[in-house]
């Protein structure tokens, strides 16, 4: 009997759960502890949220890593990302330029397959627990 495949909506809703977590633990500190990028919050990465430079609707930048950073739910959610912010950040972690690079990036077509979605799962599940191991967290 074959195994049943997962659908793509349930692997998009997976690889973005992990993907966030990937992003929030990359930025916090030893203790567990990030700090919003735009306004300076600071609380326990579980609290804090994957914040996106380009929005999520775009495939093409919606799992770049210089596309995200950690940010408290005011900035991300109830102040649409503060994205002039945003792009300061981005362009000072990156390097100049890196803002206009994701604008550009984001208005090409990204159609993300099965394949892409699996293989990006694993990656970063395995990133995930390399992080929580040096950082000592759960």
């Amino acid at each position: 009997m074959a195994k049943k495949l997962k659908p793509i909506t349930k692997l998009k809703k997976e690889l973005d759960a992990i993907f966030s977590t990937f992003v929030r633990l990359r930025d916090c500190t030893l203790n567990g502890e990030a700090t919003c990028v735009t306004c300076g919050a600071v609380n326990h990465y579980k609290k804090m949220q994957n914040g996106h430079f380009m929005s999520r609707r775009h495939m093409s930048t919606r799992f770049e890593v210089m596309n995200t950073a950690v940010q408290c739910m005011g900035c991300n959610m109830y102040n649409q990302g503060m994205q002039y912010e945003m792009s300061k950040y981005l362009d000072k972690k990156y390097g100049a330029g890196t803002a206009e690079e994701m604008q550009f990036k984001s208005r090409q077509l990204g159609k993300i397959g099965r394949h892409d979605y699996e293989f990006y799962i694993a990656l970063y599940k395995g990133l995930v627990k390399n992080l929580k191991e040096e950082k000592g967290l759960n």
